[in-house]
């Protein structure tokens, strides 16, 4: 064991996505600037790294149920075994003045299984990040955590996605992000009255549809119907883009039932952006769950699987899952995060 550092943990919250998802996938922000309107929820990407004094490293992830391991200053291979950490821990390793590291082991760990549509994977990015950062001495700013996980992600990875996942788990809370491309991004916290948070609280579930999504496919899609021009994607995305800012102002004002109405809104413009986002699973729950109380429900990522968020009036919110449940799908309640990526001091 490393007889200085410690042993050291992280968590970085996952999101519920309300509107404008899809506007932060390139290349619609440099072209007309997206919007997304989320809020980061008590559900979490963990990790715990703990130091090693025999130049090696090891991963270990709960949730894909594999582990790696190599050399301090070894060659690092990218062969689609947890690609993802092994791309941060390179990163930070190699950042100047980063102090020297004699291995360590990290073990990750999700709330949420991997294509559950709460960015679960950007948290895990952001969590190893940081955590990493602070082993080899490193203090990195929430932007900046994000930055480097979106790059890592987008560019060196070449796994396709928008900004919007680093972001929120970086930051956390309730936020009301602004994307012109190109790293130009503008996270804006937004003051939800403490009444409003606790009444979306009371009146929210989230379903799993038991199906992870395969989003790459989904956005490829979009991104080719976007540049070609096709009306309707060109279309949806604007509108997502709008209905961020409206859902935004409901949201500041206390207008809960509003922003469940334009929860609504914001998923019937979602399906325009690509023809794979609705499976008839996702498309009957929101039918179903409007037909007994729900004020508006949409899938909380791209689409195709995952999760989704519906907000009802209370007294019938109970009927709503129900009849969810009914259909196959698991609900839960949940509640909302202040706090984003958070590393502190473990027990040996």
């Amino acid at each position: 064991m490393d007889a200085v550092r410690p042993v050291l943990r992280a968590r970085a919250p996952l999101r519920v996505s309300f509107a404008g998802g899809g506007t932060d996938v390139s290349p619609f922000p440099e072209r007309e600037g997206g919007a997304v309107l989320s809020a980061t929820i008590s559900s979490y990407a963990y990790a715990t790294l703990r130091p090693r004094s025999d130049g090696r490293i090891t991963v270990e992830s709960h949730d894909y149920g594999t582990s790696i391991g190599y050399e301090v200053g070894g060659p690092v291979v990218f062969d689609g075994h947890l690609d993802l950490p092994k791309a941060a821990i390179s990163r930070i390793m190699a950042f100047d003045g980063a102090m020297e590291s004699q291995g360590f082991d990290l073990f990750l760990h999700t709330n949420a299984p991997p294509g559950s549509g709460l960015g679960s994977s950007s948290a895990v990015m952001v969590a190893v990040i940081d955590l990493v950062a602070r082993h080899c001495g490193i203090h990195l700013d929430p932007y900046e955590i994000a930055a480097l996980a979106y790059r890592l992600e987008r560019d060196d990875l070449g796994i396709p996605g928008g900004y919007q996942d680093q972001y929120a788990a970086a930051f956390g809370g309730f936020n009301f992000m602004e994307f012109r491309g190109e790293g130009d991004v503008v996270v804006n916290p937004l003051r939800v009255q403490a009444d409003t948070v606790h009444e979306l609280e009371h009146n929210m579930l989230l379903a799993y549809t038991g199906r992870t999504r395969v989003s790459d496919h989904i956005i490829e899609d979009q991104v080719t119907r976007y540049e070609s021009g096709e009306h309707e994607a060109v279309a949806g995305l604007r509108a997502q883009r709008d209905l961020a800012d409206a859902m935004k102002i409901a949201l500041l004002r206390g207008r809960v039932d509003e922003v469940g109405r334009l929860l609504g809104e914001a998923w019937r413009e979602k399906q325009r952006m690509s023809t794979r986002i609705a499976t008839p699973l996702i498309s009957e729950a929101v039918e179903r769950a409007l037909e007994v109380g729900a004020l508006g429900g949409k899938v909380t990522g791209a689409g195709g699987g995952g999760h989704m968020i519906f907000i009802c009036e209370f007294e019938r919110r109970h009927i709503v899952a129900d009849t969810l449940i009914g259909m196959g799908l698991s609900v839960s309640e949940f509640t909302f995060t202040q706090h984003g990526v958070t590393t502190w001091r473990g027990r040996r």
